[in-house]
């Protein structure tokens, strides 16, 4: 079923709010713009599943948006972040109470990233049709075959939820998932800040020139796009805009002469904000700017202590099931190398428990890594005590 009025919608959702959860999806496009356009939304609760036109004439999603922030419902999205990020875009709110099923997978021992086809095949024992995963969303009207693809993405994702929820349960890691659940929940994760946007770009800057040039120009880049409303790479592709970065060019002809840079550029308006952006990042004071990350990895942290810890934080995943990304990130890893007391998020909490202070032991060298059977075994080493205790 398709909704496309808006005296439709509000009786779905006074049904919809019934019941203690839904399942949500969106499809959307963003090919031509940098904000998403809301095409559908795909709801379902245990009695009914359907489709939202978003463009339909005059249709009102009020009540949509009031079901989102209804505390009493839980809304289950898989991957939900850029489905969170158009309902806080229209909105300012993000969804509350909120489950996300990837993210509860790999607390659960599914891998990174999982796919909701991947889980409805593991849980469901069924096989998604993806034939029209490619499909114009914004075009009308739409066939019945996309209809019902769209409501599939919601139909078997509440089977999926409730055999996460009872891992969960049964493994006492549902507040493992709450603490993870944070980032998602947190509207300051889809607010949009300019004078960050070159930290997509962090690890190119090879000297604090590079970097203070890449922060101006990363950050015009990015309010050019959003005042637009039109891609980043419409303004200017990645790799010219590092290559601007690196060659910090102060006129037109500089300019022009990169390789790279889209001729006539520089003759535009947009060439002289280039170069204007160029001059800021030149007249930074080095002493404000942010560490370079290879600065940052050679502050003490041994290559060889990374390593170790990558095969620690393998071997703790394997034997956790918990995917290893949400354990530690590599650059969790070097800074425990450089330092006992690093302020990363793997020697927080239920990480702690789980992986840093092994990770702490190991630097210690109270804890070694071996292989058995073609598996790597941690052995805890106790002082005075010549036998070692096995983490397979």
């Amino acid at each position: 079923m398709m909704i496309t009025t808006t005296s439709e919608l509000a009786e779905a959702c006074l049904r919809f709010a019934r019941h203690p959860f839904v399942t949500v999806d969106t499809e959307f496009l963003r090919e031509t713009t940098f904000w998403p356009i809301l095409c559908v939304v795909q709801v379902a609760s245990d009695d009914e599943a359907l489709a939202i036109d978003a463009l339909a004439p005059d249709i009102d999603l009020t009540p949509l948006f009031a079901l989102m922030a209804d505390p009493g419902v839980v809304k289950v999205f898989h991957a939900a972040r850029q489905d969170v990020e158009i309902f806080w875009k229209l909105t300012g709110q993000v969804p509350a109470p909120m489950f996300d099923t990837q993210v509860a997978a790999m607390v659960c021992g599914y891998g990174d990233q999982v796919s909701y086809s991947e889980l409805a095949q593991s849980v469901c024992k069924v096989t998604i049709d993806k034939s029209s995963r490619f499909t114009d969303w914004a075009r009308r009207p739409l066939a019945q075959a996309q209809i019902d693809y769209a409501i599939g993405d919601v139909t078997y994702l509440r089977d999926v939820y409730r055999a996460l929820l009872a891992q969960l349960d049964k493994s006492g890691r549902r507040a493992w998932l709450e603490d993870e659940m944070k980032v998602l929940t947190s509207a300051a994760t889809y607010e949009q800040h300019p004078e960050r946007a070159w930290e997509r770009f962090k690890n190119r800057a090879r000297k604090p020139r590079d970097l203070a040039v890449l922060m101006d120009l990363a950050a015009w880049r990015e309010n050019e796009a959003q005042t637009r409303d039109v891609p980043r790479a419409r303004v200017l592709k990645d790799d010219v805009l590092i290559e601007v970065a690196l060659a910090a060019p102060r006129t037109r002809e500089t300019l022009a002469n990169l390789r790279a840079f889209p001729r006539g550029m520089e003759r535009s308006k947009a060439g002289d904000e280039i170069i204007a952006a160029v001059e800021r990042g030149l007249a930074r004071d080095p002493r404000t700017l942010p560490r370079l990350e290879r600065e940052r990895r050679n502050g003490g942290g041994s290559a060889a202590t990374v390593e170790l810890l990558k095969v620690l934080l393998r071997q703790v995943s394997d034997e956790s099931g918990v995917a290893s990304k949400m354990i530690a990130t590599v650059d969790d890893l070097e800074a425990i190398a450089a330092d006992d007391r690093a302020d990363v998020p793997a020697l927080q909490g239920w990480r702690r428990k789980l992986f840093g202070e092994r990770a702490l032991q190991l630097k210690r060298g109270d804890l070694a890594l071996t292989v058995e059977h073609g598996r790597v075994v941690a052995l805890e080493w106790r002082e005075g005590d010549p036998a070692a205790a096995r983490h397979p």
